[in-house]
């Protein structure tokens, strides 16, 4: 509960000698004993995704990990055979933007000081941001402490979840500290980003768009938005996602029909535009899938929100502003006044029309707390064992008027 106080709350967990330590290393000891449900592997990484909101502007010094957004690039080569193998890109940072890794030298080899990881053939740093992989730089000590929250290889703890946990609880929260950790132009979100791909946890987190439990639905809409900031992860969730994000918009003749709240709807329209901007095959995807029906039918029903139909127009801008699609789409029957919503005018790209209140503005990109539940708020162990759980988000419900997910809610 404290995790999901205010930032100096955060701030003084990450900060406490053993604290995250001791979260990874139950989490890892859970997973190795093939009990990947229990309560204590949820609330450690209920704990961790709050602790990891707001992580690139909250850590000391975080100022040394931000990095301007580079220009587009094109997608670079095959993968390297290597545990996070490279292929070199341009556009080298300065040494003191470089944040640190927790590789070092054992007995001649290099090897990840993360018990989770497997021997690394070093090569140099590439800064592409579409370079199919990124090496992370050597360290000569083993990361601690909140270091812990963001090194490239605890990515490999939330993909051992995403993949054999059954909890939507637990599934919610690794997608929920995913984003989180993506969030924001810093140094380890890029890192971050590339290990998801080459660790195949892209595939994982697109799962979870048919999962039955909205919020995990949602998690992993708004975990694949930041992990698209990556331009070859774009590609490849433009190929392999939209087809379920699409299925989860409401309309279309899809049996049963969705029925998802108006936080779910904006945050998959979002990430939908995420992935087509600057993405033509993805723009054809969602083309070839029910999406341009499904868009028209959120704009033209009046029966949607105003951020849905916000969100909507913004995809539909982004598809018309095509050339070569639009011959195509008007065989099929589309005018141009199909992709003008008339009355609402897009201002911001791909972000969230998500208004929260409290003491942080938090970017539509981060997960919100788990205490910001509101009346419906989540528990992880019933009433009788209330007292004895770390989420006791009921008590806490009313902290501030923001809706979030259970225990892992941040994006």
């Amino acid at each position: 509960n404290v995790s999901s106080e205010r930032s100096e709350a955060r701030r003084k967990l990450r900060e406490c000698d053993g604290l995250v330590d001791a979260l990874i290393y139950i989490i890892q000891s859970e997973i190795g004993q093939k009990d990947s449900d229990s309560k204590l592997v949820e609330n450690c990484v209920c704990l961790l995704r709050n602790l990891s909101y707001q992580v690139h502007r909250e850590i000391p010094h975080a100022e040394r990990y931000q990095e301007t957004p580079l220009a587009t690039t094109n997608n670079a080569g095959p993968h390297a055979a290597s545990c996070f193998g490279a292929k070199k890109g341009k556009g080298s940072l300065a040494g003191d933007q470089v944040a640190k890794s927790c590789w070092a030298d054992v007995d001649g080899k290099m090897r990840c000081l993360m018990p989770l990881c497997l021997p690394f053939k070093g090569k140099k740093l590439p800064e592409d941001p579409g370079a199919d992989t990124v090496d992370f730089p050597k360290r000569t000590t083993p990361a601690k402490g909140y270091e812990l929250l963001f090194q490239p290889e605890v990515v490999r703890i939330y993909i051992s979840l995403l993949k054999e946990s059954k909890t939507p609880a637990i599934l919610e929260a690794s997608a929920g500290a995913i984003q989180n950790l993506c969030a924001g132009n810093w140094t380890y979100g890029r890192y971050i980003r590339s290990a998801l791909r080459q660790e195949k946890g892209l595939s994982a987190i697109a799962d979870l768009l048919t999962h039955d439990s909205e919020r995990v639905v949602k998690a992993a809409s708004g975990a694949l938005r930041n992990l698209a900031v990556d331009l070859r992860n774009k590609e490849l969730i433009g190929k392999h996602a939209i087809p379920n994000l699409v299925k989860n918009l409401p309309g279309g003749q899809q049996t049963p029909a969705k029925n998802l709240s108006e936080d779910t709807v904006v945050s998959i329209l979002n990430t939908i535009n995420e992935v087509i901007v600057d993405n033509l095959e993805a723009a054809k995807k969602l083309r070839e899938t029910q999406g341009i029906e499904k868009l028209v039918l959120i704009n033209k029903t009046g029966n949607r929100s105003e951020r849905e139909v916000r969100a909507a127009a913004l995809v539909l801008q982004t598809i018309w502003g095509y050339k070569e699609l639009r011959k195509p789409l008007e065989k099929e029957g589309w005018k141009k006044s199909d992709f003008q919503v008339w009355g609402v005018v897009v201002e911001y790209p791909a972000v969230a029309w998500v208004l929260l209140q409290g003491e942080d503005k938090k970017s539509s990109r981060e997960e919100i707390q788990m205490s910001n539940m509101g009346p419906d708020n989540y528990s992880t162990l019933n009433e009788m064992d209330h007292s004895r759980t770390l989420d006791r988000s009921g008590d806490l419900g009313d902290t501030e008027p923001v809706k979030a997910a259970p225990l892992m809610q941040k994006i």
